[in-house]
């Protein structure tokens, strides 16, 4: 019998999202399974989703990460609920052009302020004020983010002291930080996966800088307020027994009904290109690969089957 050679597919054409606890992750039979201490079977059709969140008490086998990597799905080590991050695996990673790309409008402060100010607009849906820094941008948009927290609350009658939260203790914070902390756990790990497939690194920030997902949360903070945050907030003036569940359920949902997965990259791009510069240019003295990869049907930053 021939196999054919994996293929990722567009990360817009993905579902989102699926968390895996307390089971081994193997191949089985040239498929991807979560088998529960019982020894039952549960397949996951990892070639068609965007990331794949590994909670405590997963292990996952050498086969299982291989695949993932070839059909493009990132795998997110995350703590309880999946509020903490703690690991991922590349499904692809960025291209030399592209982090070259990105390096060179973070770098520069007047291209770099051309982003930012790109980001600020299609976030408030309308342009940054004028003859601001990215300091002072960035001082706008906290003050702006913490009203909208302060409205949120009111709307859904829930109680709100800010944005409090202790990452080494996540059970420690209240019902509604709970709830906006799995929210956007959900949405940063969608994020990273569309930055790696469009092939840029998820460090290289504008806003967030000095972090290994710099850019995540910048990309992220563009659509939180329009998707999980009120989720969260309307979750918590519920006070559910497993409220993390909840809010992850209505993330996939609302991943679903929006097709963030298809707005993603092409805002990514657009963002970049506010700084007005063209990807630079390889140098006259570089060598071109010595076995060119095949055209793929899968994104920009995603390796060939």
């Amino acid at each position: 019998m021939t196999f054919l050679p994996l293929k990722p597919i567009p990360m817009k054409e993905r579902i989102s999202m699926i968390f895996a606890q307390y089971g081994q992750i193997d191949v089985v039979d040239g498929a991807f399974v979560v088998i529960d201490k019982h020894g039952i079977r549960k397949h996951i059709p990892v070639g068609s989703v965007a990331c794949i969140m590994l909670e405590p008490g997963t292990r996952v086998s050498h086969a299982a990460v291989r695949l993932a990597s070839q059909v493009g799905t990132l795998l997110v080590w995350v703590g309880e609920a999946g509020v903490r991050l703690y690991a991922s695996g590349q499904p692809g990673g960025a291209r030399s052009d592209r982090l070259l790309y990105q390096a060179k409008l973070a770098l520069d402060d007047d291209l770099r302020l051309k982003v930012v100010r790109k980001m600020y607009e299609l976030r408030f849906g309308e342009p940054a004020p004028a003859k601001r820094s990215v300091d002072q941008l960035r001082g706008i948009e906290g003050a702006r983010v913490r009203k909208t927290y302060e409205l949120l609350a009111k709307r859904y009658g829930v109680k709100w002291k800010g944005r409090r939260y202790d990452p080494k203790d996540w059970a420690r914070g209240d019902i509604a930080n709970q709830c906006v902390s799995a929210a956007t756990a959900c949405l940063y790990g969608i994020t990273e996966a569309a930055v790696l497939a469009a092939g840029y690194a998820p460090a290289v920030g504008f806003i967030h800088t000095g972090k290994p997902l710099s850019f995540v949360y910048d990309i992220a903070d563009i659509y939180k307020f329009d998707t999980v945050v009120p989720a969260a907030f309307k979750i918590a003036a519920k006070s559910p027994g497993h409220p993390d569940r909840a809010v992850r359920i209505a993330c996939r949902d609302i991943f679903r009904e929006t097709k963030i997965l298809k707005k993603i990259i092409p805002d990514i791009e657009a963002i970049l290109a506010a700084g007005g510069i063209q990807p630079p240019e390889p140098p006259k003295e570089s060598v071109p690969p010595a076995i060119p990869e095949p055209t793929g049907i899968g994104d920009a930053g995603h390796r060939g089957g």
